[in-house]
């Protein structure tokens, strides 16, 4: 047995047998976890006492018997009204069922007391199981309540690599608003491309021509002439950035974060990495452990040619950042968690271990200049992700499994695009503005849109949830998921233009 919990909550769980539930005879498995994403997402899984053997049917028999006095009536009384279900797994195979019902006046309460199982097998191995809720009990205080299970083996034509398939939604994610949303998003990459290419050029072509004329004139015509544009803050534009240290830290952690998503992308559309419980986000701890040396080189070489001279107080800062503001979030809520004393609640072991890792560090920061190119400047990145971080949204807070990485591959190449396309437009007009403090506004201006505003609306349009717990849960994970991706999108918009400042100003002639 793994969790319990309310339904429209999903990250609020609780032991299965935190309801008063009673166990089987049988204890030969224990508690475990087996990996450390198992452990960060609250799996608890216990033996449940079945007595259940490979290819052996069991008729309707029953287990254990709940001795039902007033706090255990209320206790399950409590989990029908907010509608509490659990999950199980036989095999790794996960399966669900709900704790009971109320009729419909609300006044009387039912428990589901017999467990019906299937189970499918090709060969020597399970392929399929399902559970069927029966026994209809009503709860009325000082009764005895048996449970009892079933087991019937069928024989299944399903192959054990394919066994997980059931649990997909083909009809949910490939559906064809799904298409037609990265076609949408792939039509907005080639109108950008081809706009900033026909616009920035034309206009760079007539700048140069300009600038070349007034080459040509004698120093009192240079003089009196209207002299405007991007040419003249050539000797600010390559000043390092005001606070170099934290900068040059932003863009060595959103280099390691799209290498992170990059690498941990391919590896889910190679292996199946949904199958297995807590492998997406073990295999993320492993690569962005494995890629810090990506925020060390692109970090450190910044810092470098910004002149900073304090290297290792930025390789602390740089390398400390993200994981600060994750484990700064995750404790917070494990206090919540702990209070509700919920499986989220993460163990103090396990806490001591990622402590061990990841130090906590704790920075803030906060720049609002130019407001208009920061509040405007997002609005198209957020526009090409914005359908697909429905589909992941709906697969992480609600009861869906997302496979279709090779549209996340696809998404995350057209929000490059778009982002270095518009951070290049943005800098050109802020340049031609003849104001020079371009690195901090592409990096900071994708912090304000991306993520946020499908956050909020997803919370109160989409998901039914409710409570302290949930709600924390809630915002405090996806304010980290809106910062990273933020982060890693003003990253790569800094990369892109600063190819393109360079590339201008080195075919400018400069006296």
């Amino acid at each position: 047995m793994n969790t319990v919990g309310p339904y429209h909550n999903r990250q609020e769980t609780y032991k299965y047998f935190s309801l008063p539930f009673c166990v089987g005879s049988k204890k030969s498995i224990s508690h475990y976890h087996e990996t450390l994403g198992e452990a960060l997402q609250g799996v608890e899984l216990e033996f449940s006492g079945l007595d259940i053997k490979f290819k052996d049917d069991v008729m309707q028999t029953t287990y254990c018997e709940i001795d039902l006095d007033k706090g255990r009536r209320e206790a399950f009384v409590y989990a029908i009204k907010n509608h509490y279900w659990y999950q199980m797994y036989i095999d790794d195979l996960p399966i669900w069922g709900i704790v009971g019902e109320a009729d419909e006046n609300g006044e009387d309460y039912y428990l589901w007391t017999y467990k019906k199982l299937e189970i499918g097998y090709n060969a020597n191995r399970i392929v399929d199981v399902n559970l069927t809720s029966e026994g209809k009990v009503k709860l009325v205080p000082n009764t005895k309540i048996q449970m009892s299970y079933s087991v019937k083996w069928k024989k299944s034509d399903v192959k054990f690599e394919d066994r997980f398939d059931k649990y997909l939604d083909p009809s949910f994610f490939q559906h064809r608003i799904h298409w037609f949303s990265i076609f949408n998003s792939f039509m907005m990459v080639i109108f950008l491309v081809g706009l900033v290419s026909m616009i920035l050029m034309r206009t760079l072509r007539k700048d140069y021509a300009r600038y070349s004329k007034e080459e040509e004139m004698d120093d009192m015509d240079r003089d009196l002439g209207d002299e405007y544009g991007w040419k003249q803050v050539h000797g600010d534009v390559f000043r390092p950035s005001s606070h170099p240290l934290i900068f040059s830290s932003l863009i060595g952690s959103g280099c390691q974060i799209f290498a992170v998503s990059l690498i941990v992308i391919v590896v889910a559309m190679i292996e199946d990495l949904y199958t297995e419980r807590g492998s997406m986000l073990s295999t993320a701890i492993f690569v962005y452990a494995a890629t810090s040396p990506v925020n060390g080189y692109f970090g450190g070489s910044l810092y470098a040619r910004q002149g900073g001279r304090r290297w290792i107080k930025q390789m602390f800062i740089g390398a400390f950042l993200i994981p600060a503001m994750v484990c700064g979030t995750a404790f917070f809520i494990n206090f919540i968690a702990i209070y509700y004393h919920a499986s989220r609640a993460i163990p103090f072991g396990t806490m001591v271990t990622a402590f061990t890792i990841i130090i906590y560090f704790l920075i803030s920061f906060r720049f609002m200049e130019p407001a208009v190119i920061v509040c405007l400047g997002g609005i198209l990145p957020f526009g090409s992700i914005f359908i697909e971080m429905y589909f992941i949204f709906t697969s992480f807070w609600a009861y869906k499994i997302y496979y279709v990485y090779g549209f996340m591959m696809l998404v995350l190449v057209i929000l490059c695009i778009v982002t270095v396309c518009v951070t290049i437009v943005c800098t050109y007009f802020l340049l031609n503005a003849e104001d020079y403090r371009w690195q901090w506004t592409m990096t900071v201006f994708l912090l304000e849109y991306q993520g946020k505003i499908r956050t909020i609306n997803s919370y109160f349009f989409f998901f039914r949830m409710y409570g302290l717990f949930q709600t924390s849960f809630y915002f405090g994970y996806m304010a980290v998921f809106s910062t990273a991706l933020g982060i890693m999108c003003g990253a790569i918009g800094y990369m892109g233009t600063s190819a393109f400042v360079r590339k201008i100003y080195t075919n400018v002639k400069i006296d």
